[in-house]
């Protein structure tokens, strides 16, 4: 089982490393088709990105639907 993550920002975002995908308040990250690094994962789920806000959450696949 794959780790899911949700976009939790209220404002779109733009993935800067794919190819400016905007992603929505409650999208799954990463999208299908979309391979992720832990890092990048890293990046979205804290602070540390050109956004400064936490953009995505981890959730449990229950949770997705």
């Amino acid at each position: 089982m794959s780790e899911k993550y949700v976009s939790v920002r209220e404002k779109p975002w733009k993935d800067l490393k794919d190819n400016d995908y905007i992603y929505k308040k409650g999208d799954i990250y990463p999208r299908e088709g979309l391979k992720t690094t832990k890092k990048r994962i890293e990046e979205l789920a804290t602070t540390n990105n050109k956004i400064g806000e936490v953009l995505i959450q981890k959730v449990q696949d229950e949770e997705i639907e």
